[in-house]
């Protein structure tokens, strides 16, 4: 009799099985995690990563650059965006050149002018225009603030949007988050390479590290104008470095230590060849990290994000975000 119960049990369970709705037992998905904008760089010549698929509200295109003589250059084609229905933003950037960026802020020299009305040309066809100058020098940090002030008095109801490095108290914050607040529409704090190339291994941007910055970038900058920045990349670190240059008795000393008895010559100058063991660290981001890092920053208020950048990322991620 029991048998009979436990066969006619699970026949029941198998006939529901066979007649119910697809998914009727699948397990509900994770809630998407929304934000009032989703900002994106993408990289001119990476136009193919960017699908429809993508909850991307703003679009900072990457880049317009400045020549060593101050002048605009390389301005991306919007042409290459057209299905593309979000606003786009043209990216001035300068990211590497201290000098260069002096030159082109201070008003002592013809440049900055001149550069701004480039700047008021080729951001004709966009909806605004992201400054990203990663080089500023500590003496140029008012030139700077009269630049931006400059390009918001000329775009007009255009939107201005800068990137500035991720700072953790006022002590580190040089250029100052309210000053620009005060000028710009938004800021994108770039919440990465808290730990980078030449540094010790670690995360691009460790949650509690992340928490930090967010904590006193909403301390300074109100939240409609505040964009947190997300790395969809990574880094790896070896504790070898064989690249470098060698004195004579560094080789001697390169020859002992691995025991090299022989080596060749090419061209009548002496060669050799040996390997090594490198142990590498990599640091990365998954869908899963970054969706721990977007749920930090949606639970602490924060209304916008943006990633760098667009064809880093691990797919998935786009299934837990969306634009509210």
């Amino acid at each position: 009799m029991r048998k009979s119960k436990i066969t006619l049990i699970f026949a029941v369970l198998l006939l529901v099985c066979l007649v119910s709705p697809p998914g009727l037992f699948a397990r509900e998905p994770d809630p998407q995690i929304g934000f009032r904008e989703i900002w994106a760089y993408l990289m001119k010549g990476e136009e193919s990563f960017l699908t429809s698929a993508l909850s991307v509200t703003d679009l900072c295109y990457f880049s317009a650059e400045i020549n060593a003589y101050g002048e605009l250059t390389g301005v991306p084609d919007l042409k290459k965006l057209v299905s593309y229905k979000g606003r786009k933003h043209l990216v001035v950037a300068e990211v590497g050149s201290y000098s260069l960026t002096h030159f082109c802020l201070d008003p002592a020299y013809p440049v900055r002018d001149a550069l701004v009305k480039a700047i008021f040309a080729a951001a004709v066809p966009y909806d605004g225009v992201h400054i990203d100058f990663e080089a500023i020098p500590v003496r140029d940090r008012d030139n700077f603030v009269q630049f931006l002030r400059l390009l918001k008095k000329g775009l007009g109801k255009k939107v201005l949007s800068v990137a500035l490095p991720a700072r953790l108290s006022e002590s580190g914050d040089v250029l100052g988050y309210v000053r620009i607040a005060e000028i710009v529409d938004r800021i994108i704090i770039m919440a990465y390479d808290e730990h980078w190339s030449t540094s010790v291994p670690g995360p691009v941007a460790s949650m509690e590290w992340s928490s930090r910055v967010a904590s006193y970038a909403m301390s300074k900058i109100a939240t409609p104008k505040l964009v947190m920045g997300l790395p969809f990349y990574g880094r790896a670190w070896g504790d070898i470095r064989s690249d470098r240059a060698y004195k004579f008795s560094g080789v001697s000393s390169l020859l002992d230590e691995k025991d090299i008895r022989s080596f060749s010559r090419e061209g009548n100058v002496p060669w050799f060849r040996y390997q090594e063991l490198v142990t590498v660290d990599v640091y990365y981001d998954d869908a899963e990290s970054l969706s721990h890092r977007l749920r930090l920053y949606r639970d602490a208020g924060v209304g916008a994000v943006a990633f760098w950048r667009l064809g880093q990322e691990d797919s998935a991620v786009w299934e837990r975000i969306r634009a509210d």
